[in-house]
């Protein structure tokens, strides 16, 4: 029998029914979009996200069920509280992306205790020190699954996935408990945490729907995707470009060495966790990707819109020796440069609109080979191929780009955002639609194979040009550059 997935994005919320065969359809959407109130701030409504929720489940099931179960995937470390007897939020959710507590982070810091901003930790606490400054009231910390899982459920289930769990910042370096030095140091009540459940296996029933389906599988969008391009074996590895760019590679039941951050730049992660069992991962992170398609569109004007990109840069047989770096908001992976800014090389007289654009996707797509490079050097496997998912992944030219500046052949995937099939996936595995991981692998069907077109030694010179721009980019703000998470 089918699955229906929800599946929460920055923007907004999807619902989609999943069939035994891997095809999605019956999708609803609606945008629950974030606000920012301020620079560096990002919040959401989560009261307007669960009515949203419900309302698009309602759809795909009313339009494609009846279904067996139910699978969550969502943004990650989106931080939500809310009282436990009414369930109203008692404050905005603050988003990943949300700022506020940088200082805080770099006060911990100087006491021995590193938290990123973008992990939920620090913003649970800063919700709680306004809601609740004395810890007398009882209330629910939650990622945007357990808000989920709570409002599907009528407010029966308080819960969080592994994956979502291994992100906030509260667990210990194994992702088997709570950090009880990190609960404390923060006064974070252990009655508001959420209880830790397998990414695949049966969790509760969502009776706020039709029939009450069993909420059975539940991931963080970026292991959501992993799984959905079939990447259950080690030295699987998946990218997905859409406004920023995460690649993921799945290790193994073994944790990655390192603690917070491996010497490439990657982090560890859980990539599922069944029957009681993590499966680690690594994960790159680049911090800019189609927002510079979007930089091209609504700030320069020079493309009337993102998807005309590809033609436009195919008007040219290469850039002219124009390198562009990705680096609005710094550099992720690998050097970890938040004072890098983007940056063109080499532009002269005969520059022109198809160089600049195709420069801009080349760019991109080098970045995601410096992904790519620093998994394998952080994990030891030896990563054939890259699939990818997310917007850029239609763009033609980009695609081509990819293999040509990764030397690797790019394995497109055939739904656009493989997150909702991963989260079906997931839950099908605990229903028993497919039987484990081997048969998830085993139904990878890409859309199409761009195998590269350089030699090797064009390919290695190409990346050494590109890698000389990328260092000018580097330190352009060094108070910045400073900066360490």
């Amino acid at each position: 029998m089918s699955i229906l997935v929800v599946d929460v994005g920055t923007s907004g919320v999807r619902a989609a029914v999943v069939h035994p065969d891997s095809t999605v359809g019956h999708v609803h959407h609606l945008p629950v979009l974030p606000s920012s109130p301020a620079p560096g701030l990002v919040e959401f409504d989560a009261s307007a996200l669960a009515a949203a929720v419900l309302e698009v489940a309602a759809r795909s099931l009313e339009e494609g069920g009846p279904v067996e179960g139910i699978g969550i995937a969502n943004q990650r470390a989106s931080t939500i509280v809310w009282d436990r007897a009414t369930g109203i939020p008692v404050g905005p959710g603050l988003g990943w992306q949300d700022l506020r507590t940088v200082i805080s982070c770099l006060t911990l810091q100087g006491e021995g205790i590193r938290l990123a901003p973008n992990e939920s930790a620090t913003k649970l606490a800063f919700l709680l020190d306004e809601a609740d400054p004395d810890r007398t009231r009882d209330l629910c910390f939650g990622t945007v699954d357990s808000w989920v899982a709570w409002t599907l459920s009528g407010g029966a289930l308080h819960v969080i996935d592994a994956t979502n769990a291994g992100v906030t910042g509260l667990r210990n370096r194994e992702g088997t408990a709570w950090n009880e030095t990190v609960l404390e140091k923060l006064r974070i009540p252990r009655s508001a945490l959420p209880e830790v459940v397998d990414s695949s296996g049966p969790v509760g029933a969502a009776t706020a729907l039709a029939g009450s389906p069993l909420i059975c599988g539940i991931a963080g969008d970026q292991q959501a995707s992993l799984i959905g391009q079939g990447c259950t074996r080690p030295g699987l590895a998946k990218a997905t470009f859409g406004t920023g760019g995460m690649l993921d590679c799945c290790v193994g039941p073994t944790r990655p060495s390192f603690d917070r951050r491996g010497g490439a730049g990657t982090f560890p992660i859980t990539a599922w966790r069944r029957s009681g069992r993590i499966t680690w991962g690594v994960e790159a992170i680049m911090l800019s990707a189609g927002t510079c398609v979007e930089w091209l569109r609504d700030d320069l004007g020079i493309i009337p819109d993102a998807a005309s990109s590809d033609q436009i840069a195919a008007g040219c047989e290469d850039t002219g020796d124009v390198w562009f770096v990705p680096a609005f908001l710094g550099l992720g992976t690998p050097v970890w440069d938040f004072g890098a800014r983007g940056t063109f090389v080499g532009i002269t007289r005969g520059t022109g609109r198809p160089e600049l654009v195709r420069a801009v996707l080349e760019g991109i797509a080098h970045r995601g080979a410096d992904l790519l490079e620093a998994a394998e050097a952080d994990t030891g496997l030896n990563l054939g191929a890259l699939r990818i998912d997310g917007g850029m992944s239609a763009n033609t030219t980009f695609v081509q780009a990819l293999a040509d500046a990764s030397g690797r052949p790019v394995e497109v995937s055939p739904i656009l955002e493989a997150t909702s099939l991963g989260a079906a996936y997931l839950a099908g595995m605990s229903l028993g639609t497919w039987a484990d991981e081997e048969e998830v692998a085993a139904a990878w069907n890409p859309s199409q194979v761009v195998e590269p077109r350089l030699t090797d030694a064009d390919q290695a010179a190409r990346r050494d040009r590109w890698l000389a721009a990328r260092t000018r980019a580097e330190k352009t703000v060094p108070e910045l550059s400073g900066l360490d998470f």
